[in-house]
């Protein structure tokens, strides 16, 4: 299967797929912010919200299309000085995040305002090999929002490579 992955805006993706990506027990599982039923106008709000990002950074989180098929959203999110990075995939895509990852970082490195990058994982994220391999470093364990993340640095200067 050919993997053809772009970045476009949020606003260019029927709100629908949104909300029915967000709507799924399995993308919950991970995200321990998601505590509420996605609707129109929770939908309306996430859009704004993340367009703000783009209005006051010049960037933000991207709708990721493989084969110009929606597949999930993520990207980059100012947070004070730090840049974060994140993934939300939808689960039939679930396989994709390496790959995604890979090209986002790839973005970072060449973007002289992104230094390094912040990741938050709930600790329900078991997995971690394919952050520590190329590098990111444990931070520290944070509570944001009411629930615990970990938060790990990776550097984007030189380049560092996702495998």
């Amino acid at each position: 299967m050919k993997y053809d992955i772009t970045f476009t805006r949020l606003t260019e993706v029927d709100p629908t797929e949104i909300i029915a990506h967000m709507s799924d027990p399995r993308v919950a599982e991970h995200m321990p912010l998601l505590t509420f039923e996605w609707d129109d106008t929770a939908m309306a709000k996430f859009v704004a919200t993340k367009e703000a990002c783009w209005n006051r950074d010049g960037l933000g989180h991207w709708a990721i299309m493989q084969n110009c098929k929606y597949v999930g959203w993520g990207g980059f999110q100012k947070e004070g000085d730090e840049w974060d990075y994140g993934l939300v995939l939808k689960p039939m895509s679930f396989g994709l995040g390496l790959r995604i990852s890979r090209r986002a970082i790839e973005f970072a490195v060449a973007d002289e305002r992104i230094p390094f990058v912040t990741i938050l994982l709930p600790p329900s994220r078991k997995s971690l090999g394919a952050l520590k391999r190329p590098g990111a470093t444990f931070v520290a364990e944070i509570e944001f929002g009411g629930s615990t993340f970990l938060k790990y640095r990776l550097n984007t200067e030189g380049s560092p490579r996702l495998s």
